[in-house]
């Protein structure tokens, strides 16, 4: 059994193969899938992607990339949401939310001051309805720490998570899991790896950012949840254990990082 916590299954490269996708996944042990919103025009995409498919679930957000073209209304919607996504057992999450100061035009004032806002406001609606984040973190790992240690939330995960230790040790110790998935399967990525193998177990969880991040032996071809057990495997490798004991301890985590998960 394995848990999928990042996978955009809603993106144009799945369209018309998302059941499929997900059925496939299934069959080859990929028990929950976690599609994450990325922009107000797609609430609705996600939550009916999961409510169709029947190892789906769902999290609404602005993603960083998609802060330019939004507007306070859309931070107004997403809040306004909540409460009726929260009667829906397949919504887990707010997210992706996050900062990306990898993209430059992003990192300059105005864009790099309005990312701020709308990930400050949107830690504060997770907060306020005691949801777990899905984080975006692309060279923001400090500043996303500065606003986690200012608005406390009950959890979630750093997805794609590639920063230092000492980084990897202050989200661990704010209560977020770090997510590991394609790039960990690269042979030359030598930190993710030296993490992957060497963080504590209770720390990590497994994802694809399907369609995004493939694996090494798919890349540079779409990604899927399909690819997940083979990834879990090569985590497996990595930290010298079993392949059941890495679906195990991985899925438990996410449940841990994802609590209305355990639910469903």
């Amino acid at each position: 059994m394995w848990i999928d916590t990042h996978c955009h299954l809603d993106a144009h490269e799945f369209a018309g193969e998302e059941s499929a996708v997900a059925g496939r996944a299934a069959q080859l042990g990929v028990s929950w899938i976690v599609i994450p919103a990325i922009a107000r025009a797609n609430f609705g995409t996600v939550a009916a992607l999961a409510g169709s498919t029947s190892n789906c679930a769902y999290a609404l957000g602005i993603h960083p990339i998609y802060v330019p073209q939004a507007d306070e209304d859309d931070l107004a919607a997403l809040r306004a949401a909540i409460p009726a996504a929260l009667r829906d057992p397949r919504f887990v999450a707010i997210g992706e939310i996050g900062l990306d100061f990898f993209i430059p035009e992003l990192n300059k004032n105005p864009l790099r001051e309005k990312q701020e806002h709308f990930f400050s406001e949107q830690l504060k609606i997770a907060r306020d309805f005691g949801l777990p984040v899905l984080l975006h973190v692309r060279r923001s790992q400090d500043v996303i720490l500065k606003y986690l240690r200012r608005i406390d939330v009950p959890g979630g995960v750093a997805h794609a998570f590639n920063g230092s230790f000492q980084q990897a040790q202050a989200f661990i110790g704010l209560g977020l899991k770090l997510g590991f998935g394609g790039a960990m399967t690269f042979p030359r990525a030598l930190q993710i790896r030296r993490l992957a193998s060497e963080l504590p177990q209770d720390a990590i969880v497994l994802e694809t950012d399907a369609p995004d991040i493939s694996p090494v032996w798919l890349h540079p071809a779409r990604n899927s949840p399909e690819q997940l057990p083979r990834i879990g495997e090569v985590l497996a490798g990595l930290r010298g254990i079993s392949i059941d004991a890495t679906a195990q301890f991985t899925s438990d985590n996410a449940r841990v990082a994802l609590p209305r998960l355990g639910l469903i």
